[in-house]
């Protein structure tokens, strides 16, 4: 199924009979049916119920001639497998238990991650995959997209203790002790591909890494900190011979750092127009990038909105 599907040949720069679909979002709050879940049960509670998260995952499929499935979950998931709890709060997002601020914190993380402590997530994935592989989809060949947090965005939220526009706690860290935010970036590198191996041993044809947080660095600070850890997760990912997603916004003045980290796709939101990636990184992948404010315009605005994005992207 895999290599026989529109996505994935997309993602291997492989001829398509036309661009594939998939939504960043792509289950959640704008299906009634997912609100009906919800009025049942938290976040937290859908990610770590296998039946639930997968419900969740087929309900875009169900409505919509979308080309790949996306797992339900959440980033912070996996720093459970190294012992750090959190909750997530409605209308905040992840909220650690206890933020992860200085280099005794950073110390006591465990060194191994117990992949077993987050078992429902690869369960999650076994029934999604079964799912796709049932009669009601079996035509449309879908894969599954896994996905994980980039080392800095991961440091972000633990040393943050949860979302945030400044950074302030994390860039202080990193200005404060260098040593120590390197040292927690490799400990995440190490867990990130940990659980992207996971995943993909689960079932998941293709692995987006999410560097949600690193716009709000420099340049040479990308390079310095965050560049080598997030190319040890792509290494790795690249020796599971799956393609990767790289993703960032804000990111425009990072492209070409992130693209010396990896990803066979660099996906960008709509600040970079899709052309600029192609003609700075010829041979690789682009993923992007309509607004998604533009669903507030009327259709026919929309419609010549999403033609711009096909035209920037160009052929292929």
């Amino acid at each position: 199924m895999p290599d026989e599907s529109r996505f994935l040949r997309a993602c291997r720069l492989a001829p398509v009979d036309r661009t594939p679909v998939w939504i960043m979002r792509q289950a959640g709050r704008y299906l009634p049916e997912y609100r009906e879940i919800r009025k049942q049960h938290t976040l937290l509670e859908i990610c770590r119920t296998p039946e639930l998260a997968c419900e969740v995952a087929l309900q875009p499929m169900r409505r919509f001639d979308l080309d790949a499935a996306i797992l339900f979950s959440d980033l912070l998931i996996p720093v459970a497998a190294i012992g750090v709890g959190f909750d997530i709060v409605e209308k905040r997002g992840p909220v650690l238990d206890r933020p992860i601020r200085t280099r005794e914190a950073i110390s006591s993380l465990v060194s191994t991650a117990d992949m077993r402590k987050i078992e429902y997530v690869f369960e999650t994935i076994r029934l999604i995959r079964d799912a796709l592989a049932g009669p009601q989809f079996i035509e449309r060949r879908l894969p599954v997209i896994g996905f994980a947090g980039a080392p800095f965005t991961m440091a972000s939220y633990l040393i943050e203790g949860g979302p945030s526009r400044e950074f302030r706690e994390t860039k202080s860290l990193m200005y404060r002790d260098p040593g120590a935010f390197g040292d927690l970036l490799n400990r995440l590198s190490d867990l990130v591909i940990a659980y992207v191996e996971a995943q993909v041993a689960a079932g998941v044809a293709v692995v987006q890494i999410f560097d949600s947080w690193a716009g709000a660095l420099s340049a040479s600070e990308y390079r310095r900190f965050v560049l080598p850890p997030t190319r040890r997760v792509f290494e790795a990912a690249a020796r599971l011979g799956i393609p990767t997603i790289h993703f960032g916004t804000v990111t425009g003045h990072l492209l070409d750092p992130m693209a010396q980290a990896g990803g066979d796709l660099l996906s960008v939101d709509w600040r970079i127009p899709l052309g600029d990636v192609r003609r700075r990184h010829p041979g690789r992948g682009v993923q992007g990038n309509l607004d998604p404010m533009a669903l507030m315009a009327p259709p026919e605005v929309l419609e010549r909105m999403i033609d711009d994005v096909l035209a920037e992207a160009g052929p292929g």
